[in-house]
């Protein structure tokens, strides 16, 4: 018995150590898949997010939400590779600083951002679930209890 959970122990830690990604080599072009033009259209509140090109150790986008014909909220966004991992930096339209979220887990199709420090959200996660589908979500506490957004995109012609 002891010989079969040493094997199994030993089969899922190689599995792990081979799954694992050095999240500090992490280039930003490992994220092209963000880059486009992607739309959530919540019973008429369109926001759209617009990721430009990557290149190795930047990608640049905007998020704007309109509602009818009134722009309700804006964001600048960033990617960048600091040379110690990849970073997620946003911007809000009603911050004065910058907020930094530190790339925790990445992979072919999924990122996951995280700040614990920050209030709301704490995590930042982008899925692509198909060519065309995006899925959005934030996390962290919010009045005192574990709170989750979701954002599903589809991609849009860039204007």
């Amino acid at each position: 018995m002891k010989t079969i959970s040493r094997s199994i122990l030993a089969l899922a830690l190689f599995a792990l150590a081979v799954g694992a990604q050095d999240i500090t080599k992490t280039k930003v072009t490992d994220l092209s898949w963000i880059s486009g033009c992607w739309e959530l259209n919540d019973n008429g509140r369109i926001t759209t997010e617009r990721w430009g090109k990557a290149s190795e150790n930047l990608l640049l986008g905007t998020s704007q939400t309109v509602r009818g014909t009134r722009s309700v909220a804006f964001e600048y966004l960033r990617i960048v590779n600091n040379g110690q991992g990849l970073n997620y930096v946003a911007q809000p339209s009603n911050a004065k600083e910058p907020t930094t979220f530190a790339a925790k887990t990445v992979t072919a199709n999924e990122v996951v951002f995280e700040n614990l420090k920050h209030d709301f959200p704490q995590r930042i996660m982008y899925k692509q679930t198909a060519p065309d589908k995006l899925a959005a979500r934030i996390e962290g506490p919010m009045n005192g209890k574990e709170t989750a957004m979701d954002f599903p995109m589809v991609r849009v012609k860039c204007d």
